[in-house]
């Protein structure tokens, strides 16, 4: 049988307190070594699920984290290919306007017959040139009949136009574009058609030594050249749309319709031209090749793909999210024609001025559509990296409003440590002292 041992009152007290001390230095060691106050449900039960709930939602933001950089490094992909693809284009320009630069040769040219004879010059002593563009386009003579007069020493002549017609017009076609212009006959000479004709900017005009009025088109489209004449401005242009008066300086009425028309190429081309159609198809080509390279992990904004990039841990309507709906960029998309060295459909003739003049303006249509689709990368861009930040602060805030909830003050721990190993320290003493009265007895033996 097992005797119980009795403390006395002293001793139990001093055991007492030093098993409070070690439980409570127990504790404390712990926090420190944690770093935590709240360790479990029991030191705490409502700071530690809402720390617990905090880490949780910041651990799933910076899962998005990732997500989010992917996101933006796929923009700024599609962004340099944007920029690259900028360069082409105007490498694109450059090629253009040196083709530009050299005249083209197959401009449609062609010179009437003269208006000014050997007999003129005889009797007027100047050259066939000076003659032509002297002349008077009405009858001088203020005549009825449509009928030239010549050159005399006192008078310029004409080119017989009746002077019942006050109206004059000029009609001229090549390609799309027709120009057409009424002035009045009165004190109207050749020199001042001609200079008309230099206004339209579809073709030029000039009078050479042999007296003959010269057309030549800006482009390489054949021209369609009507001269007429009428009481009014409608019945001048309907008559210069027909090449009514087209005979009397020098050209065929057949002229004045396109399909008709001896203003036709001459079909000499450019070597200078020729030789930059390789350059600028070798351009275009990289166009496409660049827009297929500017992918990143698999998703390419330049090819029409879609990227979605997501902000918050929530699913359903709650979620927050970017989606960026790529476009699909190319040459023929952005409007940019492959080159050649005849008039084709759908291509861009070198040796035509008018097909160089369009590719100008494609150009700087390309560049335009470049600018759009690299501000709107830009602006999502921006809203990417603009969250990204939040998300990282977010995280930071999370992590930081859990830590305040559970995380122990190492200061504060660390001297109530001390405090308790004094304590500890006092209850030995205080148990030696109980135990030594206790040995007292012994001495009466």
């Amino acid at each position: 049988m097992i005797m119980a041992v009795t403390l006395s009152a002293g001793v139990r007290s001093a055991v007492s307190s030093l098993s409070s001390v070690q439980s409570q230095a127990t504790a404390i060691q712990n926090r420190l070594a944690t770093g935590k106050k709240v360790n479990s449900a029991i030191d705490n039960p409502v700071n530690y699920f809402t720390a617990a709930s905090l880490n949780e939602r910041s651990s799933q933001l910076t899962g998005l984290l990732d997500g989010i950089s992917n996101g933006i490094q796929t923009i700024q992909a599609a962004s340099k290919g944007i920029d690259a693809i900028t360069k082409l284009v105007q490498s694109l320009q450059s090629t253009v306007k040196q083709a530009q630069a050299d005249a083209a040769q197959n401009r449609p040219t062609k010179a009437g017959t003269a208006l000014a004879t050997a007999t003129e010059a005889a009797v007027t002593s100047k050259s066939l040139k000076d003659i032509a563009l002297d002349k008077s386009i009405g009858d001088i003579t203020g005549g009825t009949a449509a009928t030239a007069d010549a050159a005399t020493a006192s008078s310029s002549g004409d080119l017989g136009i009746a002077a019942a017609n006050t109206k004059l017009a000029i009609s001229i076609t090549a390609g799309n574009t027709t120009y057409t212009k009424t002035f009045d006959t009165a004190n109207t000479t050749v020199r001042d058609v001609v200079n008309e004709i230099n206004k339209s900017g579809v073709a030029t005009a000039f009078v050479d030594e042999k007296g003959q009025l010269n057309v030549k088109g800006n482009g390489s489209d054949t021209v369609g050249f009507g001269f007429g004449s009428g009481t009014d401005d409608a019945t001048a242009l309907t008559s210069a749309a027909a090449g009514g008066d087209n005979t009397a300086i020098g050209f065929a009425a057949a002229d004045a319709v396109v399909a008709t028309s001896g203003l036709t190429s001459s079909n000499v081309t450019s070597a200078v031209r020729s030789n930059l159609i390789q350059q600028y198809n070798d351009l275009r080509d990289q166009i496409d090749q660049l827009a297929k390279d500017a992918g990143y992990n698999g998703v390419n904004l330049l090819q029409g793909d879609k990227a979605s990039i997501q902000f918050n841990e929530k699913t359903g309507s709650s979620q927050s999210k970017l989606d960026i709906q790529g476009t699909t960029l190319s040459a023929d998309n952005l409007g940019i024609s492959q080159a050649t060295n005849t008039q084709l459909a759908g291509f861009t003739n070198f040796q035509n001025d008018a097909d160089l003049d369009t590719a100008t303006k494609s150009l700087t249509g390309a560049l335009t559509s470049l600018k759009s689709i690299s501000s709107s990368l830009g602006a999502n861009l921006s809203v990417a990296q603009t969250r990204q930040d939040f998300t990282k602060d977010l995280t930071n805030v999370l992590t930081q409003g859990a830590d305040n909830l559970v995380a122990a003050d190492g200061n504060q721990e660390a001297a109530n440590l001390l405090a308790l190993q004094t304590r500890q320290q006092l209850s030995q003493t205080a148990l030696s002292l109980s135990n030594q009265s206790d040995q007292a007895i012994l001495r009466l033996f």
